[in-house]
């Protein structure tokens, strides 16, 4: 809900230092190949708490990472407002004008449908070398190798998922690949609580 504020706190009552990291996972994302990104990361000493707050305000995001893959960061070089719920401000083309990567206004192709987020990716784009997406109140939450003439639409329904271990905010995960996580379900809630224990298991709850 845009302009809602989510919380979530985060309590380690572990045994050991870690870094926590929220991150978002939306299986109909609708762009073959994305990544999730470490979304919002903090270290925490055990006893520590932390408190994530966000808004579902969306933007578009491009960074210069070379080839996209697990482990690479993803620095967001220029966060683009968009809104998927209106078609004048749910598209934009990704473009390489001298010697640099940017955004810019101007039409996508086909006929842009609220719910969606659309990337145009012009003729000039490098491959390989730069990957655009999409963010969340400011830092990014998906993102993609960036390609010559793609047109790129993300239907973004995201899931939140906390996790402890080793991140960097902005890193590309594989979700597969990630242990010690837990979903965090904001149902008829905006207010959660995770709390990972001496046994290293999660407890979630509403706030």
């Amino acid at each position: 809900m845009t302009g809602t504020t989510y919380t979530l706190t985060v309590v380690n009552n572990s045994s050991h230092f870690a870094d926590f990291c929220v991150y978002q996972r939306s299986p109909d994302l609708g762009v073959r190949d994305a990544l999730s990104l470490a979304w919002l990361a903090v270290p925490l000493w055990p006893t520590t708490v932390e408190v994530f707050t966000w808004q579902i305000d969306y933007s578009f995001v491009w960074s210069q990472t070379g080839v996209l893959k697990p482990g690479v960061r993803f620095g967001a070089s220029q966060a683009w407002p968009a809104d998927p719920g209106d078609t004048n401000a749910n598209q934009v083309l990704f473009d390489y004008q001298q010697g640099a990567f940017t955004f810019q206004p101007g039409a996508a192709a086909g006929t842009p449908q609220r719910g969606g987020l659309y990337v145009r990716e012009l003729a000039d784009i490098p491959a390989d070398t730069a990957s655009v997406g999409i963010g969340m109140s400011g830092s990014g939450t998906f993102a993609v190798q960036a390609q010559p003439n793609e047109n790129l639409v993300f239907t973004p329904h995201p899931t939140y998922w906390v996790a402890a271990g080793t991140f960097e905010q902005g890193v590309a995960l594989d979700v597969e690949e990630i242990s010690n996580t837990a979903q965090v379900p904001f149902d008829s809630t905006f207010a959660m609580t995770a709390v990972l224990d001496a046994r290293n298991n999660w407890t979630v709850r509403a706030s």
